[in-house]
């Protein structure tokens, strides 16, 4: 029964703060991860790119949150108007685990003569399997109801839309997924796990410090109208063109009234350190720990989220405008 405990524990503070599989999959090194969250990225690279990212959530505490991501997307034609992506994504939370596969298409229009602004639209297509896994638990009634027997599991379609607008200094970005949610399990079970839609704000601004140093503050908003809407605010430096520098502080703000949100809820979240190492112009590393300010702080040993991008380049030609979202 403690194991049961633990794992409801953590689906409800799932629910809470990260919105957990179904409810927006969300990593702190999201300006890297565009295209797990928005269609429209597709092709904003213009090369082909490879992305894969592993997020350990709350380790120390059994059965908590592992998410990881893969992603490879590029342009399609020689005016670069044509973005394909594709998405992998994988989450676990105690017994459940969810299976996201997309496909994205984005329709990307030059807004100048210098093809340093461009207004993408993009749509994603796929689906997800669920399933919770009834082994894991150990309860001490043998019959108790709220314990599944064996493995419940779905497969439901998915879709995304969004907008991406990108010049050489500035990004935003809007996009809604989980469009077709619905119930991922039978009603008449006791485990139901639900897909939520989720919808996400992101902009950025680069600004040169000088010749070596750049800034970039930037900023994440979710919301799934059921839990806080969660904010991110990060600032970000560049060293040398080569390492990235940053923090993150996250936080769950009661914008307005939910009748599913309790009144109770800690008003923060997180905070994360983020390093990011271009190891060349094709490949780079990224490692991030987020520290809970909640009441899992003295509980758990803190989240660890691993990424690394590779970028297949073809062309010698020099870029005008810099891929740094």
């Amino acid at each position: 029964m403690k194991l049961v405990r633990i794992y409801m524990l953590l689906m409800v503070l799932g629910v809470a703060y990260k919105g957990y599989a179904q409810q927006g999959i969300q990593f702190s090194q999201y300006a890297f991860t565009g295209l797990t969250v928005n269609p429209a990225y597709a092709g904003y690279k213009e090369d082909w790119s490879l992305n894969i990212v592993s997020r350990l959530q709350w380790t120390g505490i059994p059965g908590s949150p592992r998410t990881g991501a893969i992603t490879y997307d590029g342009v399609i034609d020689a005016h670069k108007n044509v973005g394909l992506g594709f998405v992998v994504l994988g989450d676990q939370l105690g017994p459940q685990t969810t299976t996201t596969f997309l496909a994205n298409y984005a329709y990307r229009l030059q807004l100048n003569s210098e093809d340093s602004k461009r207004l993408s639209l993009g749509v994603g297509v796929g689906a997800g399997q669920y399933i919770v896994d009834g082994s894991k638990f150990n309860p001490t009634d043998a019959n108790d109801p709220n314990v599944n027997i064996g493995n419940a599991s779905k497969i439901s379609p998915t879709a995304r839309l969004g907008a991406f607008y990108h010049s050489s200094k500035f990004y935003i970005g809007i996009s809604g997924v989980n469009l077709l949610a619905d119930a991922a399990f039978n009603k008449d079970r006791q485990n139901v796990v639900r897909q939520s839609r989720s919808f996400y704000l992101t902009a950025g601004y680069m600004m040169p410090l000088n010749e070596n140093i750049d800034f970039k503050p930037n900023f994440l908003i979710k919301e799934d109208f059921k839990g806080p809407t969660n904010l991110d605010l990060s600032a970000n430096i560049l060293l040398g063109k080569t390492l990235w520098l940053g923090a993150t502080y996250r936080t769950g703000v009661k914008s307005f009234s939910k009748t599913a949100l309790t009144d109770n809820l800690s008003d923060y979240d997180a905070a994360a350190a983020i390093v990011q190492f271009y190891v060349n112009e094709r490949f780079r590393i990224g490692y991030s720990f987020d520290y809970n300010m909640n009441k899992l702080a003295t509980v758990q040993n803190g989240t660890h989220e691993l990424g690394i991008g590779i970028t297949f380049t073809k062309r010698r030609e020099k870029v005008l405008s810099p891929r740094y979202f």
